[in-house]
Parts: C-alpha cells; structure tokens; sequence
C-alpha cells in the first residue's frame, strides 16, 4: 500500500507536532546508521531488530526532506492501535539529518558521489539496501508508505546547511525527472494500493483525483471530507492513523492468518 503526496509549507521543526500521552510503549528509539555509504536516521516503535518471527513490519519512507521526526505521532498511533504487536519503523532519507557528532555526512565521498546517493535513483537505491540489510525476507513491509514533502526549513549551523542542500539537490532532480503518474506500476499493484487525495491540496489538485479514478475506475481511490491539510503530520498525524488503521485492519487480519 503506497501513498504518494508532495507538500510544501515554511519553517516547521519537529517538536512542533501535536502533542500525545503516552506509557513507556510508546518510547521510541532513534538509531543512526550508514546506509549506502549515507548518514541515515532510522525512527523504531516496537522491536528494534527483526527476525523471522515479525511476519509485519509498518515502514514509514518519507518524502523530500527525509525527516522522519515528523511522523512521530503517526507512528505512535499506529503502533498502540494495533495492539503493540508490530514494529512501526521510519527510515529517513540519505543526508536528509543532521548526524551525531561522532558520524560525518558520509561513510566515503568517493562512493557516494559515485552512486548519486543523494540524487533521486540514489535515494531509491538507499531504501533498497536498507531493505536487504535490516529487513528480513520474512517480514512483509505492510505498507509500504511514500510521503514526497517539499520543504522549506531554516538552520544556522553548517550540518544543517548540508541537509537542506541535499534535499533541495533531490527536489530539483524530482521536478526534472518525475513528470507522469507512472500508470504500468499502478496497474500491475491496484489491488494493494489505496490513492488518498486532499481536496485542498495546491500541489495536488482535485481534477488528479478524477484524472484518476477515470482511468483506474476499479481503484481505491478516495478523495479526503476530513478537511485533512497535506501536512497532516503537524496536527492531525492521529486522526490519519487512526483512518489507516481502519483501512488496513481485514487485510492484516487475513494476512496473519
């Protein structure tokens, strides 16, 4: 199940998001690690190792930038949903945050400049490496969640300079690159997917939405009558979750069995 948007808004910082109680559940643990030769921040609820046994695994694959902060609200909504019983993981763009004072931006700037890794490929190439390495073939990502933000944040520090030049690098190359919905994709994968449209979306406008559902009259396709905004990690991350959870419950259930 992929959800795709893009969304820009001015200078947010993650502490910012709505505030929720929590018990000692709902702790999360931030892991940085190097993934494709790339400082990368890694958000876990639940398990922070998988092994054979997590048949499920919810993987939160932001957009541009890469700061997994943000959903932490999200996450944790997921995660005491359903019961504490699955991991709820948030893997952050590679370079899209700031490393800790022991890891630089890069494991090896040879390689990363060879393989792109902060371009748009790159970026994709990071996600499938992070897959092999800390996800067992076991586990089923379940869903699979795509959130492609623009945004626009300020920092003073040069750490901070850095990631917001590697998310505006990976922003132009989106605009250049990405230019038509990628209809063979959604036809092959309809049955697992669910397309969630804003109906105050600038980035997105309503006429996508019947584009859409024109062509893919057999889809899941839904327009928002929450007045959900596109940024909906800032103060509606738990009302979001708790529709998805709606969503998705039957599937689970079916799929665990």
């Amino acid at each position: 199940m992929i959800i795709i948007g893009l969304v820009m808004f001015p200078s947010f910082k993650a502490g910012e998001m709505e505030d929720m109680v929590t018990d000692s559940r709902d702790d999360p643990q931030t892991d940085f690690i190097y993934c494709f030769g790339a400082n990368t921040e890694v958000l876990k609820f639940g398990s922070c190792q998988l092994h054979s046994g997590h048949k499920i695994l919810f993987l939160i694959i932001p957009g541009n930038p890469g700061v997994v902060g943000f959903y932490r609200t999200f996450m944790q909504t997921l995660h005491r949903m359903f019961g504490y019983r699955h991991p709820v993981w948030a893997v952050s763009h590679a370079g899209h945050c700031v490393p800790p004072d022991s890891m630089d931006m890069v494991e090896d700037a040879s390689l990363a400049a060879e393989g792109d890794v902060f371009g748009l490929n790159g970026q994709i190439e990071h996600k499938l490496a992070f897959l092999r390495k800390y996800v067992p073939r076991e586990t089923r990502p379940h869903p699979d969640w795509a959130l492609h933000w623009l945004l626009h944040y300020s920092g003073d520090d040069q750490e901070r300079s850095r990631t917001q030049a590697n998310a505006m690098y990976m922003g132009g190359q989106e605009m250049k690159k990405v230019l038509e919905r990628d209809n063979i994709t959604i036809r092959k994968n309809l049955e697992k997917l669910i397309f969630y449209y804003g109906a105050t979306d600038h980035w997105c406008p309503i006429q996508y939405y019947l584009d859409i559902k024109k062509d893919f009259p057999h889809g899941d396709i839904r327009l928002c009558e929450n007045g959900f905004r596109h940024a909906f990690v800032l103060d509606t991350g738990r009302e979001v979750a708790k529709m998805v959870v709606e969503w998705i419950s039957g599937d689970l259930t079916t799929q665990v069995l």
